[in-house]
């Protein structure tokens, strides 16, 4: 095949996809300045840089978004509104200091998710698709970013159009366009032009962006790339929000809970200060500034931060998420259903010998084997095929076997439905065959004839924990041509057989994750017996085997009742794949499904959570949550345990938080029933809640519990209700211990007042957090991180100076007693001895937090479902950023 190397020829601006389909096959090469062996490098990339790159949208960290994330808050637009007000009324050294505060609040938050958004957009960097494209008149792959028109492209079983092509040849083809069509059935592709204004779905001679491959093969020159596709087209007009994960469900509802409480708090204070005939501006300014105070501004800052620093660590770990948050779903998992293929075994088949139907070694079906095979061996390297017919060319006993006698004339991809495949060869003599080669029940299934010593050899090799393939053969006579319907009336030639060792450390990866609480079943193609033996030898108690043709015979209702004592499901389909997943979940149990190939992608989108291999087919990545750059269980437990610790972390701040925070701000409406002044300024309790929240950046790097880390725990409101009314009030009697100690005991002015309660506020709600985060004895049994512990230690430092610092008078400080830092330590010591105490009690009560209720569980299966398909939507077969 030539390779063009001619200046690439402008199409007319009507010369899309429609128009290429009108056109025969050569004519759009040609107007496209190429020729079947595709384009030269130096012309592919002349290209790339006039036509762009062939992506549809990609994650950038844009700053100016960010920091409309930061802003958008209602309540600080009101408390700038406030500020704005106060200074033109002659607050100004007021308005100023706190205008000051809010920009500090809202540039940390910035900066930290700024760098989560940067993690973001380096993670999805590595996640790539490739394509098979003929360049300087050989294949080879490339990004599938880097496709250019005039491209010739390779397509197969599984793949991903990765553009808009003009098919110049197919085998079977057939593509799954009902992302862009809504047809459910897959389409037949041939080369033939159809007539100019044809609909999209009946662009036969197309294959278009976004469309997998479902039977069959081809080839096509690609006409249109990114936003220039049809799906690109349809792309560019969807919205660009994606709905909300679980994670982000929870952080919503808790943020409503928080605008309630604080909305009731601001209410009453204002009304009562007002009452009590207190200047306006203060009295607004002051509820302003408590609505802000309960308020954990830096929420965001906090979970960007966990998520950002989960995502690299996750990705040393070799753990890819394609969307953040998806981190904490991946924590959720109570059931994992995996193939056995290279997650308990080795992935590395080797061919082990040839059997003919009565159990003797037999070099004909080998060499049958060798004919009817989609690898290849180009000079000594074997390229192209799945594993085992890449194993048969690698076996020592292939280089003995000549096949140079037979010519292919034909062949009939494999397909998960028929799971076969044949090729029709004809010998020196002139005499035509027909060769099949697949699973032994299909391929027996259509043979005229089996012995029953056959079916013994093979129920011998299953038993023994082998993989076996069968291959037939029959006179083909005048066949020009093969279809399914040709696959009959076979004759048996007899078995290859194939070993795929058990993985070392399979077993171990199963202990592990069965002390997180993840039930392993197995989902194959392959024979019952053989998946059984290997769950034997692997220490799987394996509790029931479920059939695909047992699985046809059941309703939902008893195939429910049958997963839970079920462990392998065996020769199932993929859509008894996805049927299985979907029942599962209907049980309110959170689903993680493993799987690499196109037969794996409707239940990868059906599961929870959908998990894929680097080295997977486009439709499983695209399809998967999560990708693993190494196919181990090893990896999935440890990124479990990431996303339980992130979500840990979390919490820590959020009931810390919420407890303190509303201790804090119940305690300011109590005291403004009896002071004659506020209690605390607007720009202290700004600076309290800044400077408190600033420590709380750390929670990241701190240790988690192993009890924590068990189990999956979800976001459940009732449960920090209950914890905030329960530990703020505890909050809330130091404060008023600490008013009276400043009022009667130290005598203290509205400044001193203010001053003592800062530093109090500020010691307690820091420290408590050592008690919160554990509900173990902190310190002794459970040990925060260094990081953490430097953070708040300083932060409390900090408080304690500010009142003897040049900044103080600015500030409304002024200079604490001696005797009030004694009483401090007393209070703070007799408040974390009072808190362990309320920890017993509650966590003693039978409703401490374990799941979501089912009804938050299936609104969130569905929040997810639609994040998926409206991703899939947007990014096809590119490296998606989803």
């Amino acid at each position: 095949m030539s390779t063009a190397t001619a200046p690439a020829v402008t199409p007319a601006s009507g010369f899309d996809v429609r128009a290429a389909g009108a056109l025969p096959g050569p004519e759009v090469l040609t107007r496209l300045g190429t020729a079947e062996g595709g384009l030269s490098a130096q012309e592919a990339a002349r290209r790339l840089s006039r036509y762009g790159t062939n992506t549809v949208s990609s994650h950038r960290a844009r700053p100016w978004q960010v920091l409309w994330h930061q802003l958008r808050s209602p309540l600080l637009g009101l408390l700038m509104a406030a500020v704005v007000a106060s200074y033109f009324v002659g607050e100004r050294s007021d308005a100023l200091i706190i205008g000051v505060i809010v920009l500090l609040s809202v540039g940390l938050g910035f900066f930290n998710e700024y760098r989560a958004e940067k993690a973001a957009e380096a993670l999805h960097s590595q996640i790539r698709h490739e394509a098979v494209v003929f360049r300087d008149g050989g294949s080879r792959r490339v990004p599938v970013a880097e496709l250019v028109p005039g491209d010739v492209v390779e397509l197969r079983l599984g793949d991903i159009v990765p553009a808009d092509l003009r098919l110049l040849s197919v085998n079977e083809l057939e593509c799954d366009e009902s992302v862009l069509t809504g047809e459910s059935m897959p389409a037949d592709k041939n080369v033939s032009p159809v007539p100019e204004g044809t609909a999209l779905a009946d662009l036969t001679g197309c294959a278009l962006m976004g469309s997998v491959v479902h039977a069959g093969s081809g080839r096509g020159v690609v006409v249109s790339t990114g936003a220039r596709a049809e799906f690109g087209r349809i792309a560019a007009g969807l919205g660009t929000r994606r709905a909300d994960t679980g994670f982000q469900t929870g952080l919503r509802r808790f943020s409503l809970l928080l605008v309630q409480v604080a909305a009731a708090l601001t209410v009453s204070i204002f009304v009562i200060n007002v009452v009590l005939h207190r200047p306006i501006i203060d009295a607004l300014l002051f509820s302003l500034a408590i609505a802000v105070g309960i308020t954990p501004q830096l929420l965001p800052a906090v979970v960007s931060t966990s998520l950002a620093a989960g995502s690299r660590q996750m990705a040393r770990r070799k753990v890819l998420v394609k969307r953040l948050v998806c981190i904490e779903d991946l924590g959720d998992v109570d059931v994992l259903f995996t193939d056995k293929t290279g997650t308990l075994t080795e992935g590395r088949i080797s061919y082990m010998r040839s059997r003919g139907p009565d159990g003797s070694p037999s070099d004909r079906a080998l060499a049958w084997g060798l004919l009817c095979n989609e690898a290849e061996r180009e000079n000594g390297v074997v390229v192209g095929g799945n594993p085992l017919d890449a194993a048969l060319w690698e076996s020592p006993a292939a280089r003995h076997v000549d096949v140079g006698a037979y010519r292919r004339l034909a062949e009939l991809p494999f397909d998960h439905e028929r799971r076969m495949a044949s090729v029709l060869v004809a010998g020196r003599d002139g005499g035509r065959l027909l060769i099949t080669k697949g699973a032994p029940e299909a391929v027996l299934d259509r043979c005229a004839d089996v012995p029953e010593s056959a079916r013994k050899v093979l129920d011998a090799e299953f038993a023994a924990g082998n993989r076996v393939v069968a291959v037939a053969t029959r006179p083909a006579g005048p066949l020009t041509a093969i279809t399914p319907a040709d696959e009959r009336d076979l004759d048996l030639a007899g078995f290859l057989v194939f070993l795929d060792a058990p993985k070392r450390g399979a077993a171990e990866a199963l202990n592990r994750l069965a002390a997180l609480g993840i039930t392993v079943k197995i989902v194959t193609g392959d024979n019952p017996a053989v998946a059984a033996k290997v769950c034997q030898d692997l220490g799987l108690a394996v509790g029931g085997i479920l059939t695909g043709a047992e699985l046809d015979r059941l309703d939902d209702r008893e195939l429910a009742g049958a997963l839970a004592t079920t462990t392998v499901f065996a020769r199932v389909s993929p859509e008894h794949k996805a049927r299985i997943v979907r029942v599962q979940r209907r049980a309110d149990i959170d689903v993680a499904f493993l799987g690499d190939g196109v037969n794996d992608a409707l239940a990868l989108h059906a599961a929870d959570v959908g998990i894929s291999v680097d080295s997977a087919t486009d439709v499983a990545k695209d399809s998967a949550d999560v990708i693993l750059l190494e196919k181990d269980l090893h990896v999935l437990a440890d990124g479990v345990m990431e996303g339980r610790r992130i979500f840990a972390n979390t919490m820590k701040y959020v009931l810390m938080g919420t407890s303190s925070n509303f201790g804090n701000m119940f305690s300011a409406a109590g005291a403004s029933l009896f002071l004659p002044f506020l209690p605390m300024l607007p720009s202290q309790i700004l600076l309290n809640n800044l400077l408190y929240d600033t420590s709380q950046l750390a929670i990241p790097t701190d240790e988690v519990d192993p009890e924590q880390l068990a189990r999956p725990a979800r976001w459940d409101i009732r449960f920090i209700r209950r914890f905030m009314l329960c530990f703020g009030p505890i909050s809330s009697v130091f404060d008023f211990a600490t008013f009276g100690i400043m009022l009667w005991v130290f005598h203290a002015g509205a400044p001193e007042f203010r001053t003592g309660w800062f530093v109090e506020s500020l010691a307690t709600q820091t420290l408590v957090l050592f008690a919160i985060r554990t509900r173990r004895i902190p310190f002794f049994s459970s040990h925060p991180s260094l990081p953490l512990l430097l953070a708040s230690l300083g932060v409390i430092a900090v408080g304690a100076v500010l009142p003897v610092t040049p900044f103080a008078a600015a500030l409304g400080f002024t200079p604490l007693p001696f005797g009030f830092f004694a009483a401090l330590v007393v209070m703070v010591v007799c408040y974390l001895g009072l808190v362990e105490i309320g920890k017993r009690l509650f966590y003693g009560v039978p409703h401490a937090p374990v799941t979501a209720p089912p009804r938050d569980l299936a609104r969130r299966h569905a929040r997810r479902r639609a994040a998926r398909f409206s991703t899939a939507a947007r990014h096809p077969g590119t490296p998606r950023q989803v």
